[in-house]
């Protein structure tokens, strides 16, 4: 069998060890041959590829990043290509296409499983929003990182007397300010999921510094907006990718406490800090499950499929079930966190 695999969307940690997973089980366990394209679908649409054995993927397995590379492409350039895709899956004689990204990329996966393209998903994210599987890799990874930032940055909000504001990633779902805050024992979490409220968000952080507290510690999500007409609120647009333009939201509510608390307010984006780097033990296994699971479901023809984490085991879902929706923080896992602030 031939396999090609690919990396698709925002790098996250664990995609080498995907990939490393599938060159292991797909040429050591079954004889097959692998081919990589580079730059996600661009690869796939101009035929810009290599191939991939077990020395080119020897030691890769605790590095971040992708060593295929990664691209954005318009989904009209992707409906358009369909027809190119094919013809470079048939010159190559690819019997199968891992396609690993997250939501965007398994749209995208859908589209040509839908054309009659031989396509197996693998579901990455550090946003965890995909509803059909339990855990996306890479999100364990970015919640650590946004956790050891929040420990670090209580002591220096303590010594200056300060609140900060800290923006994590998530367009539109909070878990990893979920996790992350509840983790770092922050003392308010703002999520997509749920608009907040400045005054009640102003009287939360008001109340810590009248009863002595020296200083305070707010986790929002990067897609986290206000109650509408709580605030003045800046919005950015959509880029050419249809996706939101975020103005930054840590920045607007900086200005916001500190003139509304008189306490001197920053803001902290960690941005891209989260999704790069080494992956944790936990999501290179996961990864690593995912890619052997890829090449079982190409030997099984299970194309149209994505490999997903129920509970302890890995299972095959279909893709059309994968983008159907986004997995949201449920209201009451706000719940739970509301009493432990």
């Amino acid at each position: 069998m031939r396999i090609g695999v690919l990396t698709s969307g925002g790098d996250c940690p664990g995609l080498n060890a995907v990939i490393r997973s599938v060159v292991h089980r797909a040429v050591v366990d079954h004889g097959d041959e692998v081919v990589g394209f580079h730059d996600g679908w661009r690869g796939l649409l101009e035929g810009d590829h290599r191939r991939l054995d077990l020395e080119s993927v020897a030691g890769i397995l605790a590095t971040g990043g992708t060593i295929l590379g990664s691209s954005r492409v318009r989904p009209e350039q992707l409906t358009d290509g369909v027809e190119r895709a094919k013809g470079h899956v048939a010159d190559l004689g690819l019997d199968a296409v891992v396609a690993i990204g997250g939501e965007g990329t398994l749209k995208a996966a859908r589209l040509l499983s839908d054309a009659g393209l031989p396509v197996v998903g693998v579901p990455k994210t550090i946003d965890n929003d995909i509803a059909s599987t339990d855990v996306t890799f890479g999100f364990d990874t970015a919640v650590g990182v946004a956790t050891d930032a929040l420990d670090r940055l209580k002591t220096t909000a303590e010594s200056h007397q300060r609140v900060l504001i800290v923006e994590v990633m998530g367009r539109h779902t909070g878990w990893i300010a979920l996790q992350s805050g509840m983790a770092a024992g922050a003392h308010a979490i703002l999520v997509p999921e749920r608009p907040f409220d400045l005054d009640e968000l102003s009287a939360v952080v008001g109340r810590r510094f009248a009863a002595g507290k020296r200083f305070a510690i707010v986790v929002v999500a990067e897609g986290a907006k206000p109650r509408a007409g709580s605030m003045e609120f800046e919005t950015g647009g959509l880029d050419v990718y249809g996706h939101e333009r975020f103005t930054g939201v840590a920045r607007q509510l900086a200005v916001e406490l500190e003139r509304r608390l008189g306490k001197e307010a920053r803001p902290v984006i960690l941005g891209h800090v989260q999704r790069g780097g080494t992956p944790t033990a936990y999501d290179r296994v996961l990864a690593t499950r995912f890619g052997w699971h890829a090449v079982e479901a190409a030997h099984a023809r299970a194309f149209g499929m994505m490999t997903a984490l129920r509970g302890t085991e890995i299972t095959l879902v279909p893709l059309a079930d994968a983008v159907e929706r986004l997995k949201t923080v449920p209201p009451e896992r706000y719940t739970e966190v509301e009493c432990v602030l």
